[in-house]
């Protein structure tokens, strides 16, 4: 397996990319090292990967290096998405996203970061104080697979202080990043003041935080199987029509009769999984608002969420993604829209597909930046330039000609990267050099994708 190792410089990515290498031979691997300048800290950025650099060539691994600009990309993204996006952030989006380059244009197998069970206990406490689900309670996974293979994590097991043990013991220095020590940042807070803080009251507090994240783990890998189950025999597609059976529309229904009839977690579970086949990502409160609706409410009442809409029938919860609020030109829209990574992949239940954008190898490898398009509904001004056309035309205009009409044109797709929108449903545009989007239809049941502006993992 050809394995490279984030390697930032820090105490931890060092000592997993000298563990690795000293055991390649008997684990079968062939080591390689990466290292992203974040275009942040300057001179002291610039160190670090000239350290990196020299770790590798004096290991005998194969190197590979990108810059990116974590502040532009960072204001960029709050400017399109529906709220703003830390530096930390951006910069684990562009991390990750140049891991996934790396992984499709076949450069490695797979790819290991150097997480420590301090940076779990540290994962799973923030997530806690943001008032995460048992999802995100569950931390940083061991594994993570994505369309383009998979990123490991070794050292979940290890703490800081055996990690620096080690270095020192191999007489092998690292760099320390002055950032760290910066309170403005919520994790280093965490890190310096809260963590210290509860470990006065228990000191095993990273380990117990740790154990947790394993105990979610399993609990949500074995609720993402149960739902799976049920699922497609509790969700309705369409609406219910005289005489039996159901007409096409848009969005989906629960039978509230049956819902009423579940466990409190099952029902929480189904509608947060509901919603988010439409594209939503309810808080708390709002799958408490749909659970009140769903068992106490009465027919004909509605309720507005976050991205969702819901209406009350007699015997059913019916669920819809929010629209636009207006078709007109310079009407306000209501934007709804997924990050796709380049490379990378993503199911969205609003627009009904599956996007997947490649690296294209006739026109060469991509610039190493992990960048993002938006896969959105249209709005009003948008212009797409056809294949084989003259000049750019009026998304609107299109839709004419497509004779697209009521809630489907309202939601209509396009995928925008870098200020031009790159594919349309429904029409073949000038394709984007170095690029392949292919697009299928979402299966029923078919795994989800969070919009963005919704946390990840970790």
């Amino acid at each position: 397996m050809r394995l490279a190792v984030g390697l930032s410089g820090g105490a931890d990515s060092v000592a997993l990319l000298r563990a690795l290498a000293e055991r390649s031979g008997e684990l079968g691997l062939v080591v390689h090292a990466a290292h992203l300048h974040h275009g942040l800290r300057g001179a002291e950025a610039d160190a670090d990967l000239a350290f990196a650099r020299a770790l590798a060539e004096q290991l005998g691994l194969p190197f590979h290096e990108a810059k990116v600009d974590t502040a532009a990309e960072a204001r960029a993204n709050s400017e399109l998405g529906k709220s703003g996006e830390s530096i930390e952030e951006a910069a684990r989006r562009l991390r990750y996203g140049w891991f996934r380059q790396l992984l499709a244009v076949g450069e490695v197998d797979a790819v290991a970061t150097a997480h420590t069970r301090d940076d779990q206990a540290e994962t799973v406490l923030a997530k806690f104080l943001r008032g995460a689900w048992t999802e995100g309670l569950s931390g940083i996974h061991p594994v993570v697979e994505f369309a383009e293979g998979r990123i490991l994590r070794p050292l979940l097991g290890a703490t800081r202080i055996e990690v620096e043990a080690y270095l020192k013991e191999l007489g092998q220095s690292w760099r320390e990043d002055s950032s760290n020590r910066h309170l403005t940042f919520t994790r280093n807070r965490i890190r310096h003041e809260l963590l210290p803080l509860l470990e006065t009251w228990n000191p095993q507090m990273r380990e117990h935080l740790a154990q947790m994240a394993a105990l979610a783990r399993d609990e949500e890998a074995w609720w993402q199987a149960e739902l799976a189950r049920l699922l497609p025999q509790l969700l309705l597609p369409g609406r219910p029509v005289r005489g039996g059976g159901r007409a096409a529309a848009d969005g989906l229904a629960i039978d509230v009769v049956r819902l009423a009839a579940l466990a409190p977690a099952l029902q929480r579970r189904l509608l947060r999984s509901a919603a988010g086949q439409l594209g939503a990502a309810p808080d708390f409160a709002a799958t408490e608002a749909l659970h009140t609706l769903a068992l106490a409410g009465r027919a004909g009442q509605k309720c507005e969420l976050e991205g969702l809409r819901a209406e009350r029938t007699h015997r059913e919860l019916r669920l819809a993604a929010a629209l636009p609020v207006a078709a007109g030109e310079g009407a306000a829209e209501r934007v709804l829209e997924y990050l796709l990574p380049i490379p990378g992949e993503i199911a969205a239940p609003v627009f009904g597909l599956r996007l997947r954008a490649e690296l294209s190898p006739a026109e060469g490898q991509l610039p190493a930046s992990g960048r993002s398009a938006r896969l959105r509904n249209w709005i009003p001004g948008d212009r797409v330039r056809l294949r084989h056309s003259g000049g750019p035309r009026k998304v609107k205009e299109v839709l004419e000609r497509l004779r697209v009409t009521g809630t489907g044109r309202a939601l209509w797709p396009v995928l925008e990267l870098d200020g031009r929108i790159v594919w349309m449903r429904g029409v073949e545009l000038e394709p984007e050099p170095g690029i392949a989007i292919i697009a299928t239809p979402l299966d029923a049941g078919g795994a989800e994708s969070s919009p963005a502006g919704t946390s990840g993992a970790e």
